[in-house]
């Protein structure tokens, strides 16, 4: 993990004018439904990723300096207000992913996706681990061209730098709804951090993640 966040790190550094402008692919299911409208607060932006279960990804992101209200949920699939036993069914066309908004004067979205490609395999499609199913799926869900930009230039560029053995698979789409998950999965890891779970999957994730990213996480 060290090797690589040198990389992106170098990749950051680089001139983002050559980034492929790859055509999302629309969904036209998932775009029939109610676009969710998200109220940034002054001087925020925000950001929607999926990498896998949310317990996970939240407690990460929670960390992170620059870094606010982080709510998991889902985005992505085809069935409005979905349920977690439909989204974990497979069948509603949902990832599950975190939401959150930032400070770009304190961390830019380009160290926001870092972390993302970091502390996650983006070359299982449909899968983390031992996690299985379309819900799992890694994701960028982009609110603007400037995060498409970046994301599609960053993906490219780690495919060609070789940082991972097989191509990144991460979904790559401008963002259209977010629900946010049942009350009993927000803040996850924090409240339920003697879980088995939490103790032998999350735990040492992010253990990691705080030893690469020591210079960027909350006092």
């Amino acid at each position: 993990m060290k090797y690589f966040h040198i990389l992106f790190i170098l990749l950051l550094t680089g001139n983002m004018a050559c980034a492929q402008q790859t055509p999302s692919k629309k969904n036209k299911t998932m775009q029939d439904l109610p676009k969710t409208e998200v109220e940034t607060p002054n001087g925020y932006e925000v950001a929607t990723l999926g990498a896998g279960c949310f317990w996970c990804t939240e407690a990460i992101y929670q960390n992170l300096q620059g870094v606010e209200t982080v709510r998991s949920g889902y985005s992505g699939g085809h069935v409005d207000q979905p349920t977690y036993r439909q989204v974990t069914s497979g069948t509603s066309g949902h990832a599950e992913v975190i939401q959150f908004y930032f400070d770009p004067a304190v961390i830019s979205f380009e160290e926001i996706l870092e972390v993302f490609w970091s502390t996650h395999d983006p070359t299982t499609l449909n899968r983390q681990g031992a996690d299985v199913g379309p819900q799992y799926r890694s994701a960028v869900f982009y609110h603007n061209e400037a995060q498409k930009e970046a994301a599609e230039f960053y993906k490219n560029k780690l495919n060609a730098s070789g940082a991972f053995d097989k191509p990144i698979v991460t979904e790559v789409t401008a963002f259209n709804n977010f629900y946010v998950a049942e009350d009993y999965h927000q803040n996850y890891f924090n409240d339920n951090g003697m879980q088995p779970y939490c103790q032998f999957v999350i735990r040492p994730k992010l253990e990691k993640f705080k030893k690469v990213f020591a210079e960027k996480l909350k006092d």
